[in-house]
């Protein structure tokens, strides 16, 4: 775009009179141009020096300013070594000149102007250093290296930090600059020399750039970001750094990574490096401990600088002051900081673009992420025109009225308009920013305490998520709303005592204080929890970090079905490189949905039929999921699966979809290795022997105790041989088996059987199969026979544990199960749930409609209280243990007004489901 046309603001000359000598600097330059060069070079000492020094190439580059600037930048790399210092400090003031001037003009936006004088820095840094390191190869005092390592500057990168690294760099900026090296480019023998040559590069490459010659300079730089600069080399090894910030990094090291970016140097070591300090920078959690972190440091700033008192725009501090730039960028780097290792898409280095993103994840309303983006922009142009009078590196408005009116000027704007503009937005600025950063008192709840009982309180401080200072500071704030609360359940010392033990079971605070103090509704749903489930709560104090789940994604929202959770997990662990991380990555993500589950179920938003179906899918999806992963590990060992490749089979409540909160998993894996006698691949493995340690490193990704626990308990013990012979069974075995050799009880356990995962075609295979046995003619008597002799058997082996025990026992969810499953072979129907089983026993007439209706209203209320109990306790219901939240939790769950009420109903309907089905069971073995 010619700068010459479509101008859109045109500067006042401060200094008229400068008007006649600054035309003469650039004879050829009319209209337009001429007016601009005029007002600019009037207001500012600094453009009327740049005007004069470089009016020739003024005047032939403002017909097309993109394309100079261009050149200006990319002819760097071919200047000569000892035309290099001229050379550099001649391309900074021309694109300096040409980005004001545009800018001025109003043809460039704000983030166009910070962009060129980034991708400035950048190449500047680059030819810089190449041009040391190529010094240093030649007089051999790089060990190893030669010429061919001089286009990666042997291994040496410059990360661009700060404004750089987000591409915002200022008029008059330092450049803030990082620079490492790889040390693995060097024998260890070699290193100290090594290191000793990078240092020296990385000092004369600063001194290149930032020392004042008659021709200026480039960028003043500032390594101080590096660290630990105090004690320190100039340029580090790469290991050294990570192991600092993995050992010592603290939370501003952390925001100063958000914008950090290779910039210069070996950028594929960068990027590299950059990836490893990946779990530093993102934290796996929602990390609202640093909300306190980032107040504190606006607190030392304001301190040390002076920039904390009330604003009075004269003299203020654009960047630091009050209600100014880093505000903006505090706000933004904190939210990204919170949640941007949960999500990628948070991880924007540019301010705005951060803003954008957070906005669009709803983490901020998109009106102030609108109004905090304009106040950006408009800071920084106020910024840059100060910058524009002297190249100062100041971010002070002028005190004096010479000051503002030259500002004002470069703005176009009446300086008393720009006063009152200036300070507008400063307050709005403040007003937005201010409230989200912790406070540094709580407020006290508006209700009376209740009167808790002192020594349960008194013994919090022992526990270990108190111990640390700043625990104890964050709990203090949060304690007193957190006591109004307990208060206004309705039992508040049974609360308190739950809040107790929760409390107790914490193995650190810091993070999840702070979470609450953040988010005060989360405290409601902790005592909710505490007060009803003693089993999810201490879950809770184990896995804390599930409250993320509540924060960070549609939590209350219907449930996605397994198609969505499987994907969505599959992407997940496709994001993770490493196989132990993938595992406790899955880990992290089932606790979290497995926790929505149960507080929907808790809250009501669910019922117990759906909570089954739920973490029936959940389970599902996690091994859909989690399969190949451990097929594509064992491949990189022994080769891609011999064959067809295997399957997963569901098998029980798995493959009937109906589980509860503490549910372990039946699984089957089966195998088609064709003809195939050995894997192909670095250590071929024999067929069996492959399928095998497939399956073994499948239950081992499922129930192996990692930092995230484990994922589930499986039982394998429905496979064809039982807890003898192979863990893996082959398809033509399988079907062998399942066609000559299987026992009745082991077609009933395939009526609720369902592949979970695993390839296609055998998948499909499987479960025509699955159907073309189960539709084989049977003899009812016989089968009839065995289910009674099954059902003898279980009696026998355990017996009920009171009446809350729903599952075991005459009358009870197993036998109402059996006989479901006794329906669906003797009806040849490939259904899995009971009320389906069923109906097939209906429609092949062994069982009556009544009859079936009434075992299926009994299997739903054993199954709410099987749910239920399970999400409360883990284990059988004990009343003395149950408090008055699980009891109304239970009621409700199950639809019954007392557990006096609802204990009657299930003596009654066990009575009645033992008759029914020994009726059946007599009748139906009748000639």
């Amino acid at each position: 775009m010619s700068l010459c046309k479509n101008i859109s603001r045109m500067p006042r000359a401060y200094d008229r009179e400068l008007g006649a000598e600054t035309r003469a600097a650039v004879p050829g330059a009319t209209g337009d141009l001429a007016s601009l060069i005029e007002g600019a070079a009037g207001s500012s000492p600094y453009l009327r020096a740049l005007i004069e020094s470089e009016a020739e190439w003024l005047l032939e580059a403002a017909d097309d300013p993109d394309a100079a600037i261009a050149s200006c930048i990319s002819d760097l790399a071919a200047l000569p070594p000892d035309q290099l210092k001229t050379g550099l400090r001649q391309a900074k003031r021309r694109v300096a000149l040409m980005t004001a001037l545009a800018d001025l003009a109003g043809v460039w936006p704000l983030e166009r102007v910070t962009g060129i004088l980034t991708d400035l820095g950048g190449q500047v840094c680059d030819v810089a250093i190449k041009s040391e390191i190529a010094n240093l190869i030649r007089r051999k005092k790089l060990p190893g290296l030669t010429e061919d390592d001089v286009a990666t500057a042997g291994g040496l990168f410059v990360l661009a930090m700060g404004k750089m690294g987000a591409h915002e760099l200022n008029y008059s900026s330092d450049i803030d600059l990082i620079c490492l090296f790889d040390e693995t480019r060097f024998d260890p023998d070699d290193f100290y020399e090594a290191r000793q040559g990078m240092v020296r590069a990385t000092r004369n490459m600063c001194t290149l750039l930032s020392e004042r010659t008659a021709d200026g300079y480039v960028f003043r730089t500032d390594l101080r970001l590096r660290p630990d600069p105090a004690v320190t080399p100039v340029c580090m090894a790469a290991e050294a750094a990570e192991r600092y910030y993995e050992s010592l990094g603290r939370t501003w090291e952390r925001a100063a990574y958000i914008k950090a970016r290779p910039a210069a140097g070996d950028i594929a070591a960068g990027e590299q490096f950059l990836t490893a300090l990946t779990p530093f920078v993102w934290r796996r959690h929602l990390d609202f401990a640093a909300i306190q972190d980032a107040h504190d440091m606006r607190l030392r700033i304001r301190e040390t600088k002076g920039t904390g008192g009330a604003v009075s725009v004269p003299g203020h501090d654009m960047k630091l002051g009050r209600g100014g730039i880093r505000e903006i960028e505090f706000f933004t780097q904190t939210r990204q900081l919170i949640a941007g290792g949960r999500d990628v898409g948070l991880r924007q280095r540019e301010t705005v673009a951060g803003l954008a993103a957070l906005a669009e994840k709803e983490w901020i309303p998109p009106e102030v992420a609108a109004q905090l983006s304009d106040h950006y922009r408009a800071h920084r142009e106020v910024e840059h025109r100060i910058q524009m009078v002297n190249d100062a590196q100041t971010h002070k408005v002028p005190q004096s009225e010479e000051g503002i009116a030259r500002i004002a000027c470069l703005m176009d704007m009446n300086p008393a308009d720009l006063l009152e503009s200036i300070g507008q937005r400063l307050g709005e600025v403040h007003a937005l920013t201010e409230d989200f950063f912790a406070p540094d008192h709580a407020t006290p709840p508006s209700e009376e305490p209740v009167n808790f009982d002192a020594s349960i309180l008194a013994r919090w401080p022992t526990y270990p998520a108190l111990r640390s200072q700043r625990a104890q500071q964050i709990f203090d704030r949060l304690k007193p709303e957190l006591l109004a609360r307990l208060g206004r359940t309705s039992k508040p010392e049974e609360a308190l005592i739950a809040l107790d033990g929760f409390l107790s079971g914490l193995p650190a605070g810091v993070q999840l204080f702070s979470l609450f103090e953040a988010n005060t509704q989360l405290i409601d749903l902790l005592v909710d929890i505490v007060g009803t489930s003693p089993a999810l709560a201490g879950h809770l104090s184990r896995n804390a970090g599930v409250f993320d789940a509540v924060i960070g994604g549609d939590f209350f929202s219907d449930w996605p079905g397994i198609d969505a959770l499987e994907a969505e997990l599959t992407r997940l662990l496709r994001d993770e490189l490493d196989y132990e991380t993938q595992l406790d990555t899955a880990r992290r993500w089932n606790k979290e949905w497995h926790f929505r589950i149960g507080v929907h179920h808790l809250r009501g938003l669910i019922d117990a039929t759906a909570a089954g179906l739920q973490y029936a899918d959940l389970a599902g999806a996690v091994i859909a999921a989690v399969f190949p992963l451990v097929v594509r590990q064992l491949s990189e060992k022994h080769g891609p699966p011999p064959g067809r490749g295997a399957a997963v089979l569901g098998m029980g409540s798995l493959g009937a979809g109906r589980l509860n909160a503490m549910s372990d998993l039946d699984l089957i894996v089966i195998y088609d290795p064709q003809d195939a006698d050995a894997s192909e691949g670095p250590r071929p493995l024999a067929t069996r022997t492959y399928y095998a340690r497939m399956t073994q490193a499948l239950i081992t990704a499922l129930t192996a105790q990692m930092s995230q626990g484990r994922l589930y308990e499986v039982d394998m013990r429905l496979r064809p041989s039982g807890n003898q012979g192979p863990v893996a069974t082959s398809w033509s075995s399988f079907q062998n088996y399942q066609k000559d050799e299987a026992w009745v009880w082991e077609h009933l356990a395939l009526t609720r059987a369902r592949v979970i995962a695993g390839v296609q075609e055998l998948s499909d295979d499987i479960e025509a199969f699955r159907e073309d046995v189960l539709s084989s003619p049977r003899d009812r008597a016989q089968v009839l026979s065995e289910v009674a002799e099954m059902r003898e058997k279980i009696a026998g082996a355990k017996s009920p544990d009171g009446v809350w025990d729903a599952k075991i026992g005459a009358g009870r969810m197993q036998d109402i199960e059996l006989v479901a499953q006794a329906g669906a072979l003797l009806s040849g129907s490939g259904a899995r749930d009971v009320p389906s089983g069923l109906r097939g026993g209906v429609t092949c007439g062994w069982i009556s409609e009544e009859n079936a209706t009434q075992l299926n209203q009994c299997y739903d209320l054993y199954w709410s209280v099987q749910a239920a109990a399970r999400l409360l306790s883990g284990q059988t219901l004990q009343l003395k243990d149950l408090g008055e939240g699980g009891a109304a939790f239970l009621c409700r769950s199950t639809g019954y007004d007392t557990l006096d009420a609802l204990s009657t109903a299930l003596e009654t309907a066990y009575a009645a489901a033992t008759t029914v089905i020994g009726s059946l069971l007599a009748s139906g073995r009748e000639p």
